[in-house]
Order: structure tokens, then sequence, then C-alpha cells
């Protein structure tokens, strides 16, 4: 299948999935303000949704910042998806959410997106006085291949000397490898058909080898080493739980903290569809865990 035949196949998938959005939503409202900007960055111009808590703030106190990426298999969805739960992030975290709407493949392979991501965090490192952030007080995460791409950035800015703080990453039910079939991984029958997945990575990948570059593949790294502390989230009945499993246990063997929490019974995608309260558990984890890492960085 040639790229435009791809590009022809996915915006079908992007139309039904446009129609079909059953998403779950917080069962509380959170008071933020959320602005949109586009932003420039090597994949040219970046939409970016920036939530803010609507709390007092004194002149000296600058907010932590919270990069998300959502899912969709590299080829779907966008940063609406999210909007939600990033006013849930935003407001019980109180931090900044920089919600990332990422060029998708087919149109835009790897590694535009890990590139394009790593450009949001850089600028808004340059840009801090104009939303007083504080640049000492990053973290990064996404969900699906959201969290592959949380995972790429923090790889590739350990490879360009830590250009900027990364206190914590949360890799939400991600995939983390690339390299392996889909069809040689566990199987579920609530899973994401092999076939679909293999598809999605053929669409995301420039050239097959490219699943062997860490960029792609995070878990296939060569060291795990001076990396940031992680929030691991997997689904028991998830074909990409085994990879995220050993993605922590690689981290742990290199002297990285990590905080893995297995749900029990739930599907890949629960933080957005599905069991409510479950979700709810996994998004105050992820909030939860942000507030305590900014705390501690502020002591």
């Amino acid at each position: 299948m040639d790229q435009q035949q791809q590009i022809a196949m996915v915006q079908q998938m992007r139309q039904h999935s446009s129609g079909n959005d059953q998403s779950l939503q917080p069962s509380v409202t959170y008071d933020v303000t959320v602005k949109e900007y586009m932003i420039p960055t090597s994949a040219g111009e970046t939409r970016v949704l920036v939530y803010v808590p609507n709390r007092k703030q004194t002149d000296t106190v600058t907010w932590p910042v919270f990069f998300n990426m959502h899912g969709g298999g590299f080829v779907l969805g966008q940063a609406d998806g999210d909007d939600s739960w990033c006013r849930l992030i935003a407001d019980r975290a109180a931090c900044l959410v920089v919600n990332i709407d990422y060029k998708l493949a087919p149109e835009h392979k790897f590694p535009t997106a890990v590139y394009e991501c790593y450009d949001v965090v850089k600028w808004m490192q340059t840009h801090a006085d104009e939303f007083s952030a504080n640049v000492s007080m990053f973290a990064i995460g996404g969900h699906s291949a959201g969290g592959n791409l949380a995972a790429a950035v923090c790889l590739l800015n350990r490879e360009r000397g830590n250009e900027f703080p990364i206190l914590l990453q949360i890799i939400d039910y991600a995939v983390l490898d690339l390299a392996t079939d889909p069809a040689e991984k566990p199987n579920f029958p609530e899973a994401i058909p092999a076939d679909v997945a293999k598809t999605f990575n053929t669409m995301y990948l420039t050239k097959p080898e490219d699943a062997l570059n860490p960029l792609a593949s995070p878990v296939l790294a060569d060291s795990f080493s001076n990396l940031p502390e992680a929030l691991i989230i997997t689904a028991e009945r998830d074909s990409l739980a085994q990879e995220a499993r050993t993605y922590a246990a690689k981290l742990e063997a290199d002297g990285v903290k990590v905080t893995h929490k297995d749900f029990a019974g739930a599907v890949h995608g629960f933080t957005h569809h599905g069991d409510l309260q479950m979700a709810e558990d996994a998004w105050y984890l992820m909030s939860d865990k942000l507030k305590g890492i900014f705390n501690q960085a502020s002591v």
C-alpha cells in the first residue's frame, strides 16, 4: 500500500471515528481557562491547548507544566479528545497543561511527531515568562501512541544533554515496541486487532527498519539510566501491557524510580472509554503523582 492509499484509508477511519465519539467525561467540572496557540516547530505550526487553573496565585509563584499527548495509533485522534481530562490534571495537580495536537501519520511519518513534541517543550521553556511557567518543573505524558511519544521525547532530551528538566514521564497503556509483530504480542478478545495495529505501525514508520530506532520503540533503548522518574499505567487485558512492564523493569534496572499500576480487568483505552470510576482512578493517580512530584521539587 503506497502513501496515497494509506492517506485515503486513514481519512475514512477519521471520518468514522469522529462520528462515533462516546468518550467518558469526568464526574466533576474543573475550573480552568483554556487558550489555543499556534506555535512554530520543525513540523510547521503546531496547535496546542494550554490549560491554566483558575485559582489565586501570588506574583512570585510560577506554574509547573505538564505536556500531554493524545492517543490514536499515530494516525487518529486530536488534542480535543483529552480536553476534559486535561482540565482535571490542571486543577488537581495545580499546574499548566500543554495539550499537543501533534501531526498525524501517514501524512507526517516518523520521526515528525517526536521532534514536533520536543519542539513544543523547548518553545514553552523559552516562552515560560509569558505563561508564568516554572522551567525547572516540567513533566510529560501520553496515552497509547502519545505515551510512546512521551517516552521518545525523554530519550531525545537525554541524547541532547537534558536541555530541559523532565521530572516525570507518565506512560499510559503505551505502545513501546513497534519492532515486534503485533500478532506475536499477547492477545485478548478485547485487544486492538493485530492487523489494525500492524496497519497503524506501517502508516507511522517511514521504513520498516525505523521500528528498531528507540525513538520509535523506546523499550529498545540501549540504556535507561538518567531518564525521568516514571508512572506507568497498564491495562491487564491489553496486548501492549507486557511491553510497558518490560519498559518499567528496564528503567528500574538502570536506577530510575518507577511507579507501576496495572488496572485489573481493564482494556486498552480504558481512561477514555468504559467504566468511569476506573478511568477516574487512573486520572486521579496521574494528577496526584504530578502534584507530589511538583511539591517535592518546590521544597
